[in-house]
């Protein structure tokens, strides 16, 4: 298996075989919830620090090295991460296209990696729950509609701050992101009430930071093969525990 820079640094050994052949079978699974639907995926979690950012992050490389066009957005204008993770500057991002201050072609971040094009958050507004309610939101969501086969959208956690909920007008597809050890079920259920209470859809959920010795979830058995449920598991950030400590903040 290639080893790449970056996002998606997928490397030689069973660990990281069984991170990439995780999102590898997540990917597939939201070919097929989005098929029919709007592309566009909000992705959030519970609480801080359940590894949403790592999570999207990687959906997007996966789906771009499949040969789809895609649009991540970090809509976390509190704690921006996407800009960290792909080594990116964050002077010009989404908060600037929605204070016009600069277009979407001046913030856009083209081909961070093949196929896969970034808007950083941008500079920390006073006011990112008003910005993502506007109007501009809105006409920036259905431009790049037209233009991308899927739209990823990092926002912030919604049992924390109410930024996400103000996009479930317009993007009803939600991956709601879990941490075991951290997320509790009733986090889990509280998270999932004001989803669905805003009109949104939980497609589906992701659990983080499933140590590769519990063997709970996806795993690959050289004798038995693959053994996948609807749960799927990440031991770290871009097959590195460490790193994920360091840069994961969403």
């Amino acid at each position: 298996m290639k080893k790449q820079d970056r996002a998606g640094s997928y490397s030689r050994g069973g660990r990281n075989f069984a991170i990439v052949e995780s999102y590898k079978s997540l990917r597939t699974n939201l070919q097929f919830a989005l098929s029919v639907k709007d592309k566009v995926l909000i992705v959030t979690s519970a609480e801080a620090n359940a590894g949403k950012s790592t999570t999207i992050s990687n959906v997007a490389v996966a789906m771009a090295q499949a040969g789809s066009k895609v649009l991540l957005i970090d809509a976390d204008m509190r704690q921006p991460t996407q800009h960290k993770v792909f080594k990116r500057t964050n002077h010009l991002g989404l908060s600037n296209i929605l204070s016009a201050f600069c277009t979407l072609q001046e913030a856009l971040q083209e081909e961070v990696l093949p196929n896969l094009d970034l808007i950083t958050a941008g500079v920390i507004p006073p006011n990112p729950s008003e910005l993502l309610v506007s109007r501009a939101m809105t006409a920036l969501l259905e431009q790049v509609k037209d233009v991308y086969d899927y739209v990823f959208i990092d926002t912030p956690p919604v049992c924390v701050v109410s930024d996400a909920m103000t996009l479930l007008d317009r993007v009803s597809n939600v991956l709601l992101v879990v941490r075991q050890k951290q997320t509790t079920y009733a986090d889990f259920d509280a998270a999932t009430e004001l989803i669905t209470q805003n009109g949104g859809n939980v497609i589906g959920s992701v659990i983080t930071n499933v140590h590769e010795r519990d063997r709970m979830y996806g795993d690959y058995d050289r004798r038995r093969g693959y053994g996948y449920s609807n749960r799927y598991y990440y031991g770290g950030y871009y097959g590195s525990r460490r790193a994920a400590e360091q840069e994961e903040q969403g």
